[in-house]
């Protein structure tokens, strides 16, 4: 919400400082985004009047002018303005003076004629964005006077940021409400006076859906100059409001939402065909809108129709059918309340939004439609003549006020404040609400334009607002806080983080809705969660995998020259399991470039499948981790594998399908993996015991078995041998080639064994051994 202060100051005399009413803005809950002037800086600009203007003598597009600036004399300008002519006011810079971009102003010479000052243009002077020549003050400007005075560019703009139960400051009338209750200062609302009908003719309405639209007015003005003119003032506050000049019926309409808060629209009388209907769309309707786009509406939208068709999208958009023209002569106003559900989301829903639907989806105080018609009703016929007719109302279902008992004690009590009885009580009655004191405080009916009061708690914010979170003490807390117990089976989330730091990567953060390639691609997900009302047509879909999050990462950190790159992240993904969603915490990881950083003493060598292997061990340390050889939607055939522990699949790790790195146009394999988090953040307990004095015994075995039999499966085999003489057995070797047969290999596994009581004996090791030897064999491994 834009607005400017002079605005505001016509309401409510305060005589703060802009910085500071930004400031007390804000520290009440009404954030204050921004301040600026009307208008950049410049000086030494003041209002002219042109008295003569003759060719220049050398330059066919140049005319020599001869100024009234208010001094002795009369000023020579050179001006190439197509629009300069004799009798026009018009900003002129002096000598000396500063225009925005530090532009400044001195005597010069323009094809052999001395012009002292330039005659000004409303781009030059900042004000706006068209070149249309000079800017063409009124005739009843003061001549010398300062330009930046006259139009008061010092006006300050304030940008409120409005939270979604303030639609009440949506409007000068409730900022100005506030602002008068947090200075304690009187407000003048403006003066609207009941607009007797002169005519006949009225609209008549009927509200076909009562549950969607609680109110709606209309009102017939006939013999309307649409032509008209906006008044300089209308077109000045409009602008500083950030709404631009359309013409006088649209203006005044925009005007009304501004001043008052509540949404106006303007139908062309001749252009309905009987009575007005507020009625749900038909499925399949179609609409031309008023921003030139053609919609087809849905039963889920509310529309106000006449006999034969639609008109407009309740409270989002008018119709081209039956929109105001220059040759509009009777028109039809509209002021109406629609419920916030039935217009919650149509602006996501049809592509397009506009400020009626940003305060008619948060809710627009009910009781303030008649008010706009009559204020609107004034302004149509004070610029634009013409006969009012009655106002025509129609009601559906309204909201009920509700009623709030708010205890003096209990609010010192949750505030930590000694506010008296009396001081709550003017609090709520400068806030317009109305208060009845009883005997532990005061009783409050939510008024229409505050329906978010609902509670107790609701008026003690209110109060505490307007009292002043800085004047609440803050006294520091006091309390006993017990450490809680750290089960020995879990390790804490932060040394999860902490292991990936260590290990080189960095944490990122990405959305949970995600592009549907994203599920069909990484996950081969044909039937991802969908949103219904997406934020953008790349999100929506919720994610039942990490990784899509990280290709995108990894491809901006390329774009920026980053060839080295280590990210993970640790989020929910989402899925469906018998007709149910579920969401899991996993932890996701990507390698990219480079094993190690760039240095002079290793080699530059590439990430492999083996070096994030390594960091899934590193991240499951302690556990019984399985690699079982699969296949993944996202990863390369034969560079992939599935993560199990104790017998479980908790994730996977590889090397990303060739596909994916065209598509997605990356230059070289991406290495990743994806664990459960519970898996990663499980550990088992820490048992003690002593170490073994005496020497261990190494064997080495070099088993010849057939190619596709891996170590992994080896391993399981030689592990079914149960001794508690065998500390380790690892691999160390693995052969192919010359002396063995074909389709065969060599791996060679080192056999560590050791007592906790006796030296060891070749009587001791060798029927170990043998059982070792033995359990290979029935994978059809032979000792080589």
């Amino acid at each position: 919400m834009q607005f400017p202060y002079s605005w505001l100051k016509e309401l409510v005399h305060t005589q703060q400082t802009p910085d500071e009413l930004a400031h007390m803005l804000t520290m009440s809950g009404l954030e204050v985004e921004e301040t600026e002037l009307a208008a950049p800086e410049f000086s030494g600009v003041v209002i002219a009047e042109v008295k003569s203007v003759e060719k220049h003598p050398d330059a066919d597009r140049l005319n020599v002018t001869q100024v009234d600036v208010g001094a002795e004399t009369l000023l020579q300008i050179v001006c190439g303005a197509p629009n300069v002519k004799v009798g026009m006011k018009v900003p002129c810079a002096m000598d000396g003076a500063l225009l925005p971009g530090d532009f400044k102003i001195k005597p010069t010479k323009m094809r052999g004629v001395m012009s002292n000052g330039m005659l000004c243009s409303a781009r030059e002077l900042g004000l706006s964005e068209k070149t249309d020549g000079l800017l063409e003050l009124p005739e009843q400007a003061p001549i010398g006077v300062s330009i930046r005075e006259f139009l008061d560019l010092d006006d300050t703009l304030f940008t409120l940021k409005i939270t979604p139960n303030r639609t009440d400051c949506l409007s000068l009338k409730g900022i100005a409400r506030e602002v008068g209750a947090l200075t304690q200062t009187k407000v003048h609302f403006p003066e609207i006076a009941e607009v007797k009908p002169s005519i006949a003719s009225k609209k008549a309405v009927s509200i076909d859906a009562p549950k969607d639209c609680g109110r709606f007015l209309s009102r017939v003005i006939e013999g309307v100059n649409a032509q008209a003119n906006s008044p300089e003032w209308l077109v000045t506050r409009l602008t500083r409001c950030g709404v631009r000049s359309v013409s006088a019926l649209v203006d005044i309409g925009n005007y009304v939402m501004l001043e008052l808060g509540q949404p106006m629209h303007v139908f062309d009388a001749d252009k309905l065909s009987g009575s007005l209907h507020i009625r749900r769309a038909q499925n399949g309707e179609t609409l031309a809108c008023l921003n030139e786009k053609t919609v087809t509406l849905s039963d889920n939208t509310l529309v106000v129709a006449d006999e034969q068709k639609a008109l407009s999208i309740a409270g989002l958009m008018g119709g081209e059918a039956s929109a105001v023209g220059n040759d509009t002569q009777n028109i039809v106003l509209e002021s109406a309340w629609f419920t916030p559900e039935i217009i919650s989301g149509k602006s996501r829903q049809y592509g397009f939004g506009s400020d009626s639907s940003f305060r008619y989806e948060r809710g627009v105080d009910f009781m303030l439609q008649r008010e706009a018609m009559e204020r609107a009703s004034q302004l149509v016929l004070s610029i634009c003549g013409g006969q009012a007719g009655e106002i025509v109302e129609a009601l559906g279902k309204l909201p009920e006020s509700k009623q709030v008992q708010v205890r003096s004690e209990r609010v010192n009590k949750i505030l930590g404040t000694t506010i008296s009885e009396s001081a709550i009580g003017t609090i709520l009655q400068n806030l317009g609400l109305q208060p009845e004191q009883t005997e532990t405080g005061y009783r409050v009916y939510s008024p229409s334009f505050r329906y978010d009061i609902e509670i107790e708690e609701d008026l003690i914010e209110e109060i505490a607002r307007v009292y002043g979170y800085e004047n609440i003490p803050d006294d520091k807390s006091s309390g006993i806080l017990s450490m809680l117990r750290q089960p020995e089976n879990r390790r804490s989330r932060f040394s999860v983080y902490q292991k990936m730091a260590e290990r080189g990567f960095q944490e990122v953060v990405s959305y949970a809705f995600v592009d549907e390639a994203w599920e069909q691609d990484f996950a081969n997900n044909q039937d991802p969660i969908r949103l219904q009302n997406p934020l953008a047509t790349q999100y929506a879909v919720m994610r039942s995998t990490l990784i899509g999050g990280l290709i995108e990462v990894l491809k901006n950190n390329l774009n920026r020259k980053q060839n080295r790159v280590r990210l993970f992240e640790v989020a929910r993904t989402f899925a469906k399991e018998n007709n149910e969603f579920v969401q899991k915490e996993r932890i996701a990881g990507l390698a990219y470039g480079s094993a190690l950083p760039e240095q002079w003493s290793e080699k530059t060598r590439m990430v492999d499948f083996y070096d994030i292997k390594a960091d899934v061990e590193s991240l499951l340390q302690g556990q019984k981790i399985n690699w079982i050889k699969a296949e993944h939607p996202a990863l390369h055939p034969g560079r992939s594998a599935n993560v199990s522990v104790d017998g479980k699949v908790v994730g996977f790790v590889g090397e990303l399908h060739p596909k994916w790195l065209q598509k997605y146009d990356l230059p070289q394999a991406a290495l990743v993996f994806e664990l459960d988090m519970d898996a990663v953040l499980s550990r088992e307990k820490v048992r003690y015991q002593g170490m073994s004095k005496f020497q261990a015994v190494r064997r080495d075995l070099a088993f010849v078995l057939p190619e596709n039999i891996a170590f992994a499966d080896l391993l399981n085999t030689l592990q079914t041998v149960k001794s508690s003489l065998i500390q380790e057995i690892s691999l160390f070797d693995v052969y192919r080639g010359k002396g063995l047969p074909e389709n065969m290999k060599s791996m060679a596994v080192k056999v560590m064994l050791q007592d906790m009581n006796n030296t060891l004996t070749d009587e001791m090791v060798e029927p170990v051994i043998n059982k070792l030897i033995q359990a290979a064999e029935t994978l059809g491994a032979k000792l080589r």
